[in-house]
């Protein structure tokens, strides 16, 4: 009894001086965001509306601030690994094949739609200036341009009125603004605005980075998809939709080039009630830290690798107790969205994010805390996922997925990637390496897309060129030696075959 008496005085002191610490850094926080305010009113070249969305914008900081310092000082918001189980397969997490729906051709229910692109991320990955959805993926076309024309096929085959959304950050709105012009002419009405712009926090003193109003960019950050529902609701565009009859917003990454309207899902949503839908696909072991859906104390909710226990780990990666993964392709209601803000309601888990910036020619680590909206799951009515196919998951985070959309595995219809009806199994598994990390680096080395219709595995790694109508079949493996060069040569046909050293020949 004695020993835990004295364990349970040692916790609660410990507590108390985390929380003791903890109202100094909200405290200080507050002090510095008032001043960076200050700065921002007390200049006349500012207009109204902007210095009131500002006001709103550092207000939600500073709650989300301040609920990261009180989660942290306490054990309350851990999870409990014993308490995770599998969601329920009738009613939490359904098959596509299974989704029984009345009118699975009712296209009137397309006026009730609005789509969403989160559009706030930048090319930078992959080598490019600007947003990255104006990164050219297909025949030409760029991102932007394949959503632009998927919608407005729909709205001139059925002849609906969906409109396209597109959440920019204060990296992307200009360019974006401007490149949309060009679609003035398209049957599609096109909407923006703009997600949150937050201030970086030093991480040793939990201070705010921007010492003014008008800092640079590299002082602040957008604050991760789960700003989208107030961030909507702020901009106005959620009434707008709402007065206009819309009643679900389809959301998706603009890079996932699966993530087209579907019509069977849509109905199901709409006649089931539900006011949250995630589609998820089966893992595979290039997905294995995908976030999945869980029952945890009798709610779904999403569970990311971030919150795992780091022991529990690799039973997180194991495909078979975790089967399928978030494709963050989301459909919600949106009155729903807007009862939810307006009541406070929506309390993801906050994510932080480390990042370096420079400061006198050195590194100084920073903090981003941001939400991911995949996670609002648990605060809709009826909320559950359905377990698509992989067609629908079709993102291009690297140079190694622009080789395998560019080739011949797909054709484009309408503005859909569609796998060829020849292909015989999953997607390949593509992986290049450093050499290619960089459009322009990937574009001088593969000139010419080569035939991966009956590919099962690439790995190119070091100083590689492929020349023209090279085919690949089966498992290859090309790899450079540093300080040498491999040239594959014009029609060359390579079949479960690996190649290594230098080569500049190659008998076929």
């Amino acid at each position: 009894m004695v020993i835990t008496s004295k364990k349970h005085i040692k916790t609660q002191s410990t507590y108390n001086f985390e929380s003791s610490k903890s109202n100094v850094a909200t405290s200080q926080m507050r002090n510095a965001l008032n001043k960076l305010t200050d700065s921002m009113l007390d200049d006349p070249a500012i207009s109204k509306d902007e210095k009131f969305r500002f006001e709103n914008e550092i207000d939600s900081f500073f709650t989300l601030f301040r609920r990261y310092l009180v989660e942290k000082s306490s054990t309350a918001n851990t999870l409990d690994w014993d308490k995770i189980k599998s969601p329920n397969n009738e009613t939490e997490v359904i098959n596509y094949d299974r989704i029984v729906s009345t009118k699975d051709e009712n296209v009137s229910n397309l006026n009730k739609l609005a789509v969403l692109k989160l559009n706030g991320g930048l090319g930078t990955s992959m080598g490019c200036v600007g947003p990255k959805s104006v990164i050219e993926v297909r025949e030409g076309n760029t991102f932007l341009d394949l959503a632009v024309r998927q919608i407005e096929h729909l709205n001139t085959k059925y002849d609906s009125d969906v409109p396209l959304i597109l959440m920019n950050s204060f990296n992307t709105d200009n360019d974006t603004q401007h490149l949309i012009k060009k679609y003035s002419g398209n049957r599609i009405e096109i909407k923006s605005f703009n997600q949150s712009r937050f201030p970086r926090v030093y991480k040793d003193t939990l201070l705010p980075v921007p010492e003014s109003y008008d800092s640079g960019l590299e002082c602040w950050y957008p604050p991760g998809h789960g700003d989208l529902f107030e961030s909507l609701y702020n901009s106005g565009k959620l009434d707008e939709l709402i007065e206009q009859g819309k009643e679900i917003l389809f959301i998706s990454n603009c890079d996932n080039l699966g993530a087209t309207v579907d019509l069977k899902i849509l109905n199901h949503l709409i006649e089931s009630g539900a006011e949250y839908l995630m589609e998820l696909t089966d893992k595979t072991r290039a997905d294995v830290k995908g976030g999945t859906l869980i029952n945890y104390d009798g709610e779904i909710r999403l569970l990311e690798v971030a919150q795992v226990p780091k022991e529990h780990i690799d039973e997180f990666k194991n495909i078979r107790k975790f089967k399928n993964f978030n494709t963050n392709n989301l459909w919600v209601n949106l009155k729903a969205i807007k009862r939810l803000v307006e009541n406070d309601d929506l309390k993801m888990e906050i994510i932080p994010n480390k990042k370096f910036i420079k400061r006198n020619n050195q590194e100084i680590e920073v903090l981003q805390l941001e939400t991911a909206c995949g996670a609002a799951i648990r605060y809709f009515k009826g909320g559950h996922g359905i377990v698509v196919p992989r067609s629908r998951f079709l993102p291009v985070k690297t140079c190694s997925d622009l080789l395998m959309i560019k080739s011949d595995l797909f054709y484009l219809e309408h503005g859909t990637l569609k796998i060829d009806n020849e292909r015989f199994g999953p997607n390949p598994l593509i992986k290049l390496g450093s050499h290619f990390k960089k459009v322009n680096d990937f574009q001088s080395r593969i000139q010419h897309i080569p035939k991966l219709l009956e590919l099962d595995h690439l790995t190119i790694t070091g100083n590689v060129f492929l020349g023209k109508n090279v085919t690949l079949k089966g498992t290859v493996i090309i790899v450079c030696s540093d300080g040498e060069k491999i040239d594959i040569p014009n029609g060359s046909i390579l079949e479960n075959v690996v190649i290594t050293g230098n080569l500049q020949i190659l008998e076929h």
